[in-house]
């Protein structure tokens, strides 16, 4: 399979914009695709910042900086992923969604692309079905936020070929991640089990009646978790929690999958945590 050279990366919010960033960094011409130009340029804003800041930190020097900048072009238009390579897409977790835009992105790109998404419990099975290529279609799932945490999943779907894995896989080396190949199952590794786990330490707050910090202490001083249960909520996004939920219990009807009533209040309500400024805590 031909290397790796450029990347699209279509949607560029948390998600996307760090896989965007980290994309650069590795060396990547990168094309970014938001709804607006105008949402375009705020990522690019955005990524350019954070950047700045490695430099500030002594991570980063100011030429590498400038240079990785120089590597990131935004657009509105899908046609401009034609010449990628990979595209990555990271919009809502919908599966109609996806669907849509990989029918899209499936007659825009050239038949020896790869195109991936970075879903979080779909199934890349049925992402791929909506393409003419399923054997290029794989899952990278990136973890929030994407510069930051070491690792990726990459999935295999029914009829994902070989070859695609272990380019996704090598791009993701390259992007500096720990690599886990996986099978295309619900939840795929991490959710499959931190999912229900956070289910049941939300269930806990009202059936303890504890606190969200006498729970979090609980859970990093007695479980030696790095992160207590809500601010890891917090840090995900309430509406993205109840979203990986809803769709692993509509795949397994376990009960444990399902979403509390408290996280889908709280979603309906608009506390969504770090992204929103307040969920299971405030933030400044």
């Amino acid at each position: 399979m031909a290397e790796i050279r450029s990347i699209g990366v279509v949607g560029l919010g948390a998600m996307g914009g760090g896989i965007a960033q980290l994309a650069i960094e590795a060396g990547y011409e990168t094309i970014g695709r938001e709804v607006t130009p105008e949402l375009g340029q705020a990522a690019a804003e955005r990524i350019g910042h954070f950047l700045t800041r490695k430099v500030e930190k002594g991570q980063l020097d100011q030429e590498a900086r400038d240079a990785s900048v120089a590597r990131l072009s935004v657009t509105t238009e899908p046609e401009a992923f034609g010449d990628c390579d990979l595209v990555i897409e990271a919009i809502v977790e919908d599966l109609d969604a996806k669907r849509s835009l990989f029918a899209d992105l499936d007659r825009i790109c050239r038949p020896d692309a790869i195109l991936a998404t970075n879903t979080s419990a779909l199934l890349v099975t049925e992402i791929a079905a909506a393409t003419a290529r399923p054997e290029r279609v794989v899952g990278m799932h990136f973890f929030n936020p994407a510069p930051l945490m070491p690792l990726i999943e990459v999935v295999q779907a029914e009829h994902t070929s070989d070859a695609t894995v272990a380019a996704a896989a090598e791009v993701g080396a390259r992007l500096g991640k720990q690599v886990v190949r996986c099978r295309d199952t619900p939840g795929f590794v991490v959710n499959r089990v931190l999912i229900p786990l956070l289910n049941d330490c939300i269930r806990v707050l009202d059936e303890a009646g504890v606190t969200p910090e006498d729970l979090d202490m609980a859970m990093t001083k007695g479980a030696g978790w790095p992160m207590g249960p809500c601010a890891l909520a917090d840090l995900i996004g309430i509406d993205l929690q109840v979203r990986a939920s809803q769709a692993l219990f509509a795949r397994l009807h376990e009960p444990r999958m399902a979403p509390p009533e408290r996280l889908v209040a709280m979603r309906d309500a608009g506390l969504l945590g770090r992204k929103s400024g307040r969920g299971f805590f405030v933030y400044e």
